[in-house]
This record gives structure tokens, C-alpha cells and sequence, in this order.
């Protein structure tokens, strides 16, 4: 595959809660990253989608969420993508978070060191399972750029997704495909748990794989993950890997026009894998100023929207001066 095909690292996470107003304050008010798209599911309009990132929304930094109707909670397991990486500036900022946490009461664990660089585990209400990441020593992606009107100094602000760990029973065939078909490295190993990285490496372009065959399978839900993206430099690629796909027999989604992005799903197994574009991006259809207050709509949608506005209950997220 030619270099300009591969992955650049990850694009965005998209995970389920149960309450799309409590994730909105925990995202904004608690962690303080900005949402830069207030939307629906494209394949679900009763559904919200909403994309907490950095202060423009650059690739990259993007935590996303559906709030499926009468979705049950999601069971904790293998199998899964099993938990989010944020990315931080320093060791600092991994102390002002344990205190912000301590404060609003987060469920959290202590810092500790992996792989060389101090992490903090915490979860949401719905148990989604997150960590923070310091940058202290990173090399390699890029970080976006921590939201300036946050409640989160700048110093310390979240401005990135960090290192997604994948648990799986299947470690042997999940970690071949992810060397052999998207270019992964393993870097280091812990016991149990695999460190991958691809192109540029660094926080903003790792994967952890876990071999884990004693737990029960996990199941979809609010407060589990639904798919994982990684980062594609432009659409021409997406062609390039539907076709690499239907040679090895992997099921995919064909070409999937985000707006947004411009997208191709695959499933490995259990996990579910999207490649996206880094362009065209969130501010074609609103301004810096006023990302995420209005619901926003896909062009093919805005025919729909009067209905979907009557049916999606509203909710606020102008920012107040």
C-alpha cells in the first residue's frame, strides 16, 4: 500500500450514553472539552450525535456519542473496545485532573506509569471507561489545540485523543491484521497488554491490545464504545482500502459520505473499525463562534428537519458569556 494510503492515527471514537444532557455537562463542564457538532445519526435521525474535541474540532481530538432510544447498559467484557485515551499536555495537568475529579466526584483510580508515561483511569456515570495520557515525554502527532472559553486552564486542558485499548480473546489474529493490513507496530508489551503505533506514532497514534480469553464477552450499550476511526490523509484512499478489503474477504460498508468526513467501516471480529478522512471538517456549516449550539443536519437531512426537531427532544448548549 503506498504511503499516502496508510493511517495517520486516530480520527475519533464514537461511543453510547444513556442521557445525551448529563454526557454533554460531564464533556464540557467536567473535562472541559468544546462540542463542535450537535447533530443526528445519519442512519438513526430519533438518535443524537454529538462530537465533544479541541477548540476547532481538528482530526484527531474527537469523542462522539449516540444516545439510542431504550438502549439497554452495555455489559463490560472482552471483545470490545474497551477504553477511550485523552490526551493532556503534561504530568501536571494529570494532577489537575485527579483534583477536578476529586472535586466533582469522578470515579477514578490513582496515577500510575504505563508504558513510560503517567496515566489517570476515571469513568462517567454510565461506567464508560476513559484515561488521560500525559504528553510529558510524547513524540509524534500532532495535539490539537485545548478550547479556549473551557473551564479547564489551557495548561492542563484535554486536547486530544490518546492510546484506545482493544481487549479481545483473539490477540494472535486481531494483532496480525493490525500489523499486516494497517501498517500497526508493536512497541512494547506488559504482560498482557500490547502497545501498537502507526505512522507518526506517539499518544495520538497508538493502540493498546489486550489478550483477554477469561472474561465473558462484552455487549453493546450505553457506557460501551461502538466503533473506533483512524485517520486517512484524503478520500482518494478510501477506494484504495474497499478494494484491499474485498480482496481478503472482510466484510465493509462501501463508501459512507459523512459530511463531516468521508468514511469506510470495517469489522474485525468484534470490533468494528471506520477509516476517515481528515477533511472537510466541522466549520463548513457553522462558524468558529458558534460551534455546536444549533443542530446542525447533514444537506441530504435538511428536508427532514422540521420532523426531526419534533421528535428529537431539544436540549441547550449555547455557551454563556
Amino acid at each position: 500500500m503506498r504511503e499516502q494510503d496508510k493511517p495517520l492515527g486516530i480520527h475519533h471514537v464514537t461511543a453510547m450514553t444513556s442521557d445525551v444532557k448529563k454526557n454533554y455537562d460531564f464533556f464540557t463542564k467536567i473535562l472541559g472539552m468544546r462540542l463542535v457538532k450537535k447533530t443526528v445519526n445519519q442512519d438513526d435521525i430519533y438518535t443524537y450525535h454529538t462530537y465533544y474535541a479541541d477548540d476547532t474540532g481538528s482530526p484527531g481530538t474527537t469523542m462522539t456519542f449516540f444516545d439510542f432510544p431504550n438502549n439497554p447498559k452495555g455489559v463490560k467484557g472482552t471483545n470490545s473496545i474497551s477504553r477511550t485515551g485523552f490526551r493532556v499536555p503534561s504530568d501536571a495537568a494529570i494532577q489537575y485532573y485527579k483534583k477536578r475529579f476529586e472535586e466533582f466526584g469522578v470515579t477514578h483510580e490513582e496515577i500510575k506509569e504505563e508504558f513510560g508515561r503517567n496515566v489517570l483511569s476515571f469513568w462517567d456515570e454510565d461506567e464508560q471507561a476513559y484515561q488521560l495520557i500525559s504528553d510529558e515525554t510524547n513524540k509524534g502527532v500532532a495535539a490539537g489545540t485545548p478550547w479556549k472559553k473551557g473551564p479547564v486552564p489551557e495548561e492542563f486542558a484535554i486536547y486530544g485523543l490518546g492510546t484506545v485499548e482493544i481487549s479481545v480473546s483473539y490477540l494472535d489474529q486481531l494483532k496480525t491484521l493490525m500489523e499486516t493490513i494497517f501498517s500497526f507496530k508493536e512497541i512494547k508489551h506488559e504482560g498482557n497488554r500490547y502497545l501498537m503505533e502507526v505512522g507518526e506514532g506517539g499518544n495520538g497514534a497508538q493502540i493498546i491490545l489486550v489478550d483477554n480469553e477469561e472474561d465473558r464477552d462484552a455487549a453493546q450499550g450505553y457506557g460501551e464504545v461502538h466503533h473506533l476511526a483512524f485517520r486517512l490523509k484524503s478520500s482518494d484512499s478510501l477506494k484504495v482500502w474497499q478494494e484491499l478489503f474485498e480482496e481478503l474477504g472482510l466484510p465493509n460498508s462501501g463508501y459512507v459520505d459523512r459530511y463531516y468526513f468521508e468514511s469506510l467501516y470495517v469489522r474485525l471480529g468484534h470490533i468494528l473499525v471506520e477509516l476517515a478522512t481528515d477533511e472537510p471538517g466541522f466549520m463548513q456549516d457553522e462558524p468558529y463562534e458558534t460551534l455546536g449550539e444549533s443542530l446542525s443536519l447533514a444537506p441530504f437531512l435538511e428536508n427532514k428537519r422540521d420532523y426531526i426537531e419534533s421528535v428529537i427532544k431539544p436540549f441547550d448548549t449555547k455557551i454563556k458569556e
